[in-house]
């Protein structure tokens, strides 16, 4: 099992280098989300672009190492952010272009806004950059389900004994009040590098608030709303959230694209 040893613990990964001086395509996943869960999404987008590709399981999820405070603070995605930078430095991996879906997509808007010129390209899919009443009520929705169906044990499946750690600092953490404000708005003009929103019609976690703030708080950034898709389009409208990802990543590696 291919492991990375930090100081505070172990980080699963993936990483497929098979194209030489190629960019790296960098998956970061969601609030419950792991390596396993992307199934092959991130294969099938880094061999039709000829590129190489990167998935980690986060501290607290998957095959990583458990989370490393028992609370999180309103900064925990900014954390995050600094963390994906080191861990792009300890593989060598300078040229690379962020695929953040739900939290991993707000992760990937901070890490180029506060380390731009690591970054060639950003796609998120569902990001958040504000707290609105939609996510409140769709994150209580999913503590009912957990609660009265068998999420808990699907989710074991792939987190094992931390699933309900990560759940728990998925809902507590938006649920509480002194979340309420949180919003990294501010960050988004610092972001200079092209920026790609992808945003399923039905999205039952963000309005398209989240999507135009995105769009208007960046320098270069353009989006892309999927019909017959929620939260999670690159499973619900996978032939055309693939189409539209590829298109934009080998239009910017033209020699013609900066």
């Amino acid at each position: 099992m291919p492991l990375l040893f930090f100081p505070q613990g172990t980080i699963f990964y993936e990483h497929v280098q098979q194209f030489p001086n190629r960019p790296t395509l960098v998956f970061l996943h969601d609030s419950l989300g792991c390596v396993e869960l992307w199934r092959d999404f991130p294969a099938a987008i880094a061999n039709k672009t000829n590129c190489n590709s990167l998935i980690y399981d986060r501290f607290g999820y998957g095959k990583s190492s458990e989370f490393l405070t028992e609370k999180r603070e309103n900064n925990y995605m900014e954390l995050e952010a600094d963390f994906l930078i080191e861990l792009l430095e300890k593989l060598n991996i300078e040229n690379c272009i962020l695929f953040g879906h739900s939290d991993g997509g707000t992760i990937a808007l901070l890490a180029g806004a506060k380390y731009p010129q690591k970054i060639k390209a950003i796609f998120t899919e569902g990001a958040h950059i504000f707290v609105e009443e939609i996510t409140l009520e769709g994150i209580r929705q999913a503590k009912e389900t957990y609660r009265t169906t068998n999420l808990k044990k699907k989710l074991e499946k792939y987190h094992g004994d931390k699933t309900q750690a990560l759940f728990d600092a998925w809902t507590e953490t938006w649920l509480h009040p002194k979340f309420r404000n949180w919003n990294i708005e501010h960050f988004l003009p610092a972001i200079s590098c092209p920026t790609f929103v992808i945003q399923g019609v039905d999205d039952e976690f963000g309005s398209i608030d989240q999507v135009e703030g995105i769009e208007k708080g960046c320098q270069k950034a353009k989006f892309f709303i999927i019909p017959d898709a929620k939260h999670t389009p690159h499973k619900e409208a996978r032939e055309l959230t693939e189409t539209i990802v590829c298109h934009l990543i080998t239009e910017l590696n033209q020699p013609t694209i900066n």
